[in-house]
């Protein structure tokens, strides 16, 4: 049923891509502010309940939803797993601006290509560089398809049902709702730390399969922990590795750090760089290189679904 549900999603998101902000974001950040205005007296302790609270009621209520439409037909159970991977995965909702930025750069339109990106990321992009701007298209694009597909895939086949897909989407927008928030905020970053660490090394290690492995276990080994969000660093490290270009995270994601710090890495920067003689300044052919070792890493997945999906039926 898994194979099935996700081959269906794939193919209703080709042909009508979700409105993830309208349909996710927006409820969900809804949610998580309702809670803080009833809950947050800046304590951990109340993190902690304000987080019980936000995940726990969704996921029972799915939880139920699934095992009433399963015991009267398990074709409904089908649908509420259709619908709970078409709510929180899927790379083709984001996958417009991808295509859209490396086109403008291809045609030298760097403010368009500029505007792109910071609409894609929420946040203004300063530098007109086109390698900074194929760099930083690289990143998103690696970190998109890591947390709205193979990250979400990977926890919908470890929990029975819908469970495991709404349990990592919720868990990460609440991380992100509630990262500036001290205290109250820490527990819900903590909670998603664990649940993300699966996921990250799964994605990296496929990275590295369908990749250049030699370079990629040496970026995930050698150069993760240079980033901030050190999940995230972990499988931008292997994708770094795996395609040979020098991808490093903005300074923006962490002040403390200085641009030094941040470009000391064989995929990442040019003092590591030289050192190792590993990986090349970003651009739009690697942007194309990206993609394609996005969607090989995705055929790995699918095939490895039918072998886990065969080995049950033999058994």
């Amino acid at each position: 049923m898994s194979l099935f549900s996700l081959i269906v999603v794939f193919l209703l998101e080709q042909l009508h891509p979700l409105d993830y902000s309208r349909w996710v974001a927006r409820p969900a950040r809804a949610w998580t502010a309702f809670l803080e205005r009833h809950i947050d007296a800046g304590g951990y302790r109340q993190g902690v309940l304000g987080t019980g609270l936000a995940l726990l009621p969704p996921l029972l209520l799915a939880g139920v939803v699934y095992c009433v439409f399963y015991r009267v037909s398990p074709l409904l159970a089908f649908f509420i797993n259709v619908l709970a991977l078409y709510l929180t995965m899927g790379f083709r909702q984001f996958s417009h601006f991808y295509t859209d930025i490396q086109l403008a750069l291809r045609l030298n339109d760097l403010e368009r290509a500029r505007s792109l990106l910071s609409e894609w990321r929420g946040e203004a992009v300063i530098s007109a560089d086109p390698g900074d701007l194929a760099r930083l298209s690289i990143e998103t694009a690696l970190s998109a398809s890591h947390r709205h597909v193979f990250a979400v895939l990977l926890w919908f086949v470890i929990l029975p049902g819908p469970l495991g897909a709404l349990l990592y989407r919720f868990s990460h927008l609440l991380s992100e709702h509630w990262r500036e928030r001290g205290e109250f905020g820490r527990f819900a970053g903590q909670l998603f730390k664990v649940i993300e660490w699966l996921p990250a090394r799964a994605t990296a290690a496929t990275f590295a399969v369908v990749g250049n492995f030699e370079d990629a276990v040496y970026c995930w080994r050698r150069h993760a922990t240079r980033w901030y969000d050190h999940g995230l660093g972990i499988v931008l490290a292997s994708g770094a590795g795996a395609l040979g270009v020098r991808l490093g995270m903005p300074v923006a994601e962490n002040p403390a750090w200085s641009e030094e710090a941040l470009a000391g890495n064989s995929g990442f920067g040019n003092d590591a760089a030289s050192d190792s003689g590993l990986g090349e300044a970003a651009d739009t052919d690697f942007m194309q290189s990206a993609t394609g070792l996005v969607w090989r890493a995705t055929v790995l997945w699918l095939l490895m679904l039918v072998v886990l999906g065969l080995a049950r039926l033999a058994g």
